[in-house]
């Protein structure tokens, strides 16, 4: 049974599928409900797009939305809506549908340096409470055609992560350098997120 050190003092709804986020939360030793919301992401992030938007207000406007969507549902806890976007020089890169897609996006990102913006939006009966976005910089190595086909034979899951790899495993070897948080890189601001529930008396000091 969860402990009161675990449990927030309102109850903390995760309105996300991601299983590495909620892994996070719970390698953190918190408790919390998942309820995903439904969302178009591709629809909304293309909009957004299409008006100029940074990469940074994507993954905070995807986020919110998600927040907002779940504090509807359960406007007496506490939730949290997660987004992250991959920006190129700007350009917007989403999850790849299958193993082509991923290996054109890995290609377009080879021997160059990429941005991750992380976003957490917390909301608590129907207004938004907390927000944050983190960033971190990745830059690939020159990696050989032949090591590229090797890694994409190997991995899985690969349509689970922004640009096509999963830095939590062998896609690490991607890359020359990384700069930024650890818990960014994988999808959510964690440090900022448990600063901002002790803060608020949600947790144990």
């Amino acid at each position: 049974m969860p402990t009161d050190f675990s449990r927030p003092r309102t109850r903390l709804v995760l309105a996300s599928a991601s299983a590495v986020r909620a892994e996070l939360l719970r390698r953190a030793g918190l408790a919390f409900d998942v309820a995903p919301v439904r969302l178009d992401e591709a629809a909304v992030r293309g909009g957004l797009e299409a008006e100029g938007a940074h990469p940074r207000d994507v993954a905070d406007t995807l986020a919110e939305m998600k927040a907002q969507r779940g504090s509807a549902r359960a406007p007496d806890a506490l939730v949290l809506g997660c987004d992250q976007v991959l920006d190129l020089d700007g350009e917007i890169f989403g999850k790849p549908a299958d193993v082509d897609a991923a290996r054109t996006q890995l290609i377009r990102l080879r021997g160059r340096t990429h941005r991750l913006w992380s976003a957490a939006v917390l909301y608590h009966a129907g207004q938004p409470v907390w927000r944050h976005v983190g960033e971190a910089r990745l830059t690939m190595r020159s990696f050989s055609d032949a090591w590229l086909e090797a890694y994409l034979a190997e991995a899985s899951g690969l349509e689970q992560s922004v640009g096509g790899y999963r830095i939590e495993g062998a896609g690490v070897r991607l890359f020359s350098r990384v700069e930024g948080d650890h818990f960014t890189i994988l999808g959510l601001p964690l440090l900022p997120l448990l600063d901002v529930l002790v803060a608020r008396g949600e947790l144990p000091a």
